[in-house]
């Protein structure tokens, strides 16, 4: 039970505050850790996240009338600050089967270039904002003592926001989609092992638009699917190592609005490649109340050019945790640092650079209450 204590917390943390700049705009990644703890079970999470993102126009552009916007300029911190709640619940039904609900933010992004040395931040900038919501329902059913089922139901609410330095402005609808996430895991209880399999359906929102105040036609944006793998294992006394693996296929997410093909000649924003995340973590008990952890998470470069809306490639961050168990309640919270990926934007010229974004990193923090009743 000690083990099963210091994982939840963990885990946690990396998922609040590593994957704050994760692959694409991934925000939060569902785990099934809640769905393995002992009789009914209620958790709240709540992260924080603080990105410093800045970069340094590579390129002059030329603007209307005989004036060359020079190069040079850095754009300020461009990426905001942003939270994210999660609320897990699991109901036991019985010893083999129980039931669980989700809720949390899977995406989002907020983006505001606001400082005039730099294109993107004349007149009155360029701000982008993605804001989502979903409710994921969950069956559990233990075939033996060591091998069990999950999947259920996805539905998820997303909208988007854009205006731009050069007076394009976008807005859509919020729509709901549905999606399934199916998984397997194996146990074995004695040594605390456990290693789960998760995936993730991607889900398509077709989104009603207006572009420059006006209604435009629909387009279609698909969340794209994932495979997770979470592991731990006891490997000494109070000692347990745990970590995931996660795939995502960020290649199949693009924003095409088609007032913006039109006039521009390209997608507002798309990714390249997918992503790998990997994590790993050390989790001991001190005490009876006290446990603690250290843990590591890396997304390598996928390379080529990020989106202007975008401009980090993949991180490497370490971060801490503590919990504190009082009978039926634990108490979890930790920070975590990140140094984001060095980046490079691509000028409206295929193949030239157009910003340069190093030297960026991000400063998490999250807390986690677990409820067993």
């Amino acid at each position: 039970m000690m083990f099963k204590s210091v994982l939840a917390g963990s885990t946690a943390l990396v998922l609040v505050s590593a994957a704050a700049h994760a692959g694409g705009v991934e925000r939060t990644a569902f785990s099934p850790g809640f769905l393995f703890e002992k009789g009914d079970y209620a958790e709240l999470s709540f992260g924080h996240a603080a990105p410093d993102v800045s970069g340094v126009q590579a390129v002059p552009v030329p603007l209307p009338g005989p004036v060359l916007f020079p190069a040079g300029g850095n754009s300020g911190d461009m990426a905001e600050d942003y939270s994210t709640v999660t609320l897990s619940y699991k109901q036991q039904m019985s010893d083999k089967f129980a039931l669980g609900v989700v809720f949390d933010q899977p995406i989002g992004a907020k983006v505001n270039y606001s400082n005039p040395a730099y294109l993107y931040g004349l007149g009155t900038g360029s701000q982008a904002e993605i804001n989502s919501n979903a409710l994921t329902v969950l069956a559990h059913y233990r075939l033996s003592d060591r091998v069990s089922l999950y999947g259920g139901v996805k539905g998820q609410q997303a909208s988007g926001t854009v205006s731009l330095f050069n007076g394009y402005t976008m807005s859509t609808s919020k729509e709901t989609d549905f999606g399934l996430v199916v998984g397997a895991a194996y146990e074995i209880p004695d040594i605390a092992l456990r290693v789960a399999l998760t995936y993730t359906s991607d889900i398509t929102h077709t989104f009603d638009v207006q572009e420059g105040g006006l209604p435009s036609l629909p387009f279609s944006t698909t969340v794209p699917q994932s495979v997770a793998l979470d592991f731990q294992s006891g490997v000494a006394k109070d000692t347990l190592v745990f970590g995931s693996i996660r795939w995502r296929d960020w290649s199949e997410f693009d924003i095409t609005p088609v007032g913006y093909l039109g006039a521009f000649g390209g997608s507002l924003v798309s990714y390249d490649n997918d992503s790998i995340t990997y994590s790993l973590g050390v989790g001991r008990k001190f005490s009876e109340q006290w446990s603690g952890a250290i843990f590591a998470a890396h997304e390598p470069a996928g390379g080529g050019f990020s989106g202007n809306l975008g401009p980090t490639d993949g991180y490497t961050s370490i971060g801490l945790g503590a919990t504190y168990t009082a009978g039926s309640v634990k108490v979890t919270g930790g920070v975590t640092y990140a140094r984001i990926g060095d980046a490079q934007t691509e000028a409206p010229i295929p193949g030239v650079t157009f910003g340069n974004f190093t030297d960026n990193s991000l400063l998490g923090v999250g807390i986690r209450v677990g409820y067993s009743f």
